[in-house]
């Protein structure tokens, strides 16, 4: 059995534009969530050539660390480069979602509180900048919108000029949302 199975058993990736520098919003869509590192670089966004495909790769991971720490540690290490993880950001994630394992889910398209955070499939993000996203050369704030929250999250990316590749520096994505209807007492 598989880590995603309950979700979708379908393994296409797809962008669906082109990256530019600022105040733009590219949408990506993945048909399967990757369940190993082997499987997120074989998506053609792992050329991680656009700070756009490094922010979407970075919410597959952190759904595969909700799913299994381990997995989702290599693909964060992956995404971050020459600078892994440090134990600080190891234990704020593991900290994260010891409140709910719902919260990377809620950035895909269709994921709101009232179906739990239940993504459409194929599972779609859009990832924004805007005119101040690149004011920083080889540095970029780039935002993803969640179905539980009012204002959009950040990622801050940052670019290897040797390697044209763009790596994840940090992630704001993991703050707390509105709760599911199933975890919702008052709902």
């Amino acid at each position: 059995m598989g880590l995603f199975d309950n979700i979708l058993n379908n393994n296409n990736s797809q962008q669906t534009a082109q990256p530019p520098k600022g105040n733009e919003s590219y949408t990506f869509t993945f048909q399967k969530l990757p369940e190993s590192l082997d499987e997120l670089k074989a998506l053609p966004e792992a050329s991680m050539d656009t700070p756009y495909k490094t922010a979407a790769l970075s919410l597959l991971a952190l759904c595969a660390y909700a799913a299994d720490e381990n997995i989702g540690k290599e693909m964060m290490n992956f995404l971050k480069g020459p600078e892994p993880l440090s134990p600080y950001e190891m234990s704020f994630i593991r900290d994260r979602f010891r409140e709910s394992k719902l919260v990377p889910f809620s950035y895909f398209k269709g994921a709101v509180p009232e179906n739990n955070y239940t993504p459409d499939v194929p599972f779609t993000v859009t990832i924004s900048s805007n005119p101040y996203s690149f004011q920083n050369e080889n540095f970029a704030t780039l935002y993803v919108k969640s179905g539980g929250a009012d204002n959009p999250r950040q990622f801050r990316l940052r670019l290897k000029p040797s390697t044209g590749v763009w790596y994840l520096l940090e992630q704001q994505i993991l703050v707390g949302i509105r709760p599911a209807v199933k975890d919702d007492p008052w709902a």
